[in-house]
């Protein structure tokens, strides 16, 4: 088929509007719920986005709301979603719209860019789903759906500059929401990484890498970068009382997972084992010297591409005749609390911590 713009904007448009998901943003298209989601949607899978995103509007229904909430309560409703630094620019962003703004969401891509945590492409979903405007965007999704369209043969990375100017050359002055969510959406239920369903594309006709028989090659990929292991290791200290409450503290707000709580720990050194590290972290954190009473469990898990191996013990401060426990010198922590497990619930953790709660839970034998 001859390309023309309008043919493909009207195929798209006539797709996306059949077969479009039910997603919750898309009831009503408020600018505040477009701009929640799609910084939700920054490398998180639709899926828990979508139950944390109804959770998020229960607990901040509009943006003067979000702007008057403590980090602390920002940072516990986005708990589990990871990358904090996100939570914490919403938060910020929040402050500045309604400080600066009249708590109105701008619509246009120069303001939308001066608020910390939006980018190009954030800033035209918001100019282009929330307000309708012809703005292009560039995601995951469009990328390999263009590579295929246009039979790109240089790695999406090196491509930005021409999937760029595809998009903003496509993008129809009138219904710009509908054909930006459609490429989305075209992206991530039919042009997918894997086994594209091509026969049930409605662009087949425009797709070059498909009538040369690309498909499968495009897009190009570049070799990613290794997994990187890292050790840590991590101690729950009871209360010398014994009345079931725990040390944690809360991280420096300038650090990574800023403004999270923790049980002490880090990092282990060349040759250190777990056991000789949680020792080590606690005298250096907080100035208290433990001893390890026993190990609890194991936990893993994935940021991008590290693998995060946590090793969790039960510790227990080395002076057995203290009636109350000595103050924490903090190194690495803003403030500390001593508390029960139950209320362990009422603060934002890092997803690794987080694991090591649960495990207590289900294993009263570990505390």
């Amino acid at each position: 088929m001859t390309f023309t713009s309008t043919a493909f904007q009207q195929a798209l448009i006539s797709w996306f509007h059949a077969e479009q998901r039910p997603l919750p943003w898309r009831r009503d298209y408020l600018p505040y719920q477009i701009w929640i989601s799609e910084i939700m949607l920054q490398q998180t899978q639709m899926e828990r986005v979508t139950l944390f995103f109804e959770r998020w509007l229960r607990q901040f229904p509009d943006i003067h709301s979000l702007a008057g909430a403590d980090e602390d309560l920002v940072l516990k409703c986005w708990e589990g979603l990871g990358y904090y630094s996100r939570a914490r620019n919403i938060h910020k962003c929040a402050r500045i719209i309604v400080r600066e703004h009249d708590g109105v969401i701008p619509s246009d891509q120069k303001s939308l860019l001066a608020l910390p945590g939006i980018g190009p492409y954030t800033a035209g979903a918001i100019a282009s789903i929330a307000y309708n405007l012809p703005v292009p965007l560039v995601d995951a999704n469009i990328g390999r759906l263009f590579a295929r369209l246009f039979n790109i043969d240089t790695p999406l990375s090196q491509a930005q500059k021409l999937l760029w100017q595809k998009a903003k050359e496509l993008v129809p002055e009138e219904q710009a929401r509908s054909f930006n969510q459609g490429l989305m959406e075209l992206g991530a239920l039919i042009c997918t990484p894997k086994k594209p369903a091509c026969s049930r594309c409605p662009l087949i006709s425009f797709c070059i890498a498909h009538r040369e028989d690309l498909v499968a090659e495009r897009p190009i990929l570049q070799k990613g970068a290794a997994q990187l292991t890292i050790e840590m290791a991590t101690g729950i200290l009871p209360h010398p009382h014994r009345d079931g409450r725990f040390f944690i503290q809360q991280r420096l707000a300038d650090d990574v997972w800023g403004g999270l709580w923790e049980f002490p720990g880090g990092r282990l050194k060349p040759e250190e084992l777990p056991e000789q590290a949680v020792i080590r972290e606690f005298l250096e954190e907080t100035g208290f010297a433990v001893q390890v009473e026993k190990k609890i469990t194991t936990t893993i898990h994935f940021y991008t591409r590290y693998k995060v191996i946590l090793h969790c013990f039960l510790c227990t401060l080395e002076a057995s005749d203290l009636s109350e426990p000595p103050v924490p010198l903090l190194s690495a922590a803003q403030q500390y609390r001593w508390v029960n497990l139950a209320g362990l619930d009422d603060f934002a953790f890092p997803a690794g911590h987080r694991k090591l709660i649960e495990f207590i839970k289900l294993h009263p034998a570990a505390q």
